[in-house]
């Protein structure tokens, strides 16, 4: 099964966009270049889970929220 195709790419748009944030700043927080974001975010690429695992950090929420599998932005407890 295909990563991209059961992540939500549209919700790494979202988030981004909700924090008025630029590909360019997201980029550089995962200490990639723009474009290779762009990639992320069209479904061109493969998001690494340790991008996946910084950008969930970054935002707060849980991998799960970012892998659509639930709508709680919220992060789990660390326990």
């Amino acid at each position: 099964m295909n990563l991209v195709r059961c992540m939500n790419i549209e919700r790494l748009r979202e988030i981004r966009k909700d924090r008025d944030l630029t590909q360019k700043e997201i980029a550089a927080v995962l200490k990639i270049n723009q474009v290779q974001y762009s990639r992320y975010e069209t479904g061109a690429r493969v998001i690494p889970i340790d991008k996946l695992i910084i950008l969930a950090n970054f935002y707060g929420v849980s991998l799960d929220y970012l892998l659509s599998l639930t709508n709680q932005r919220k992060p789990y407890p660390k326990g």
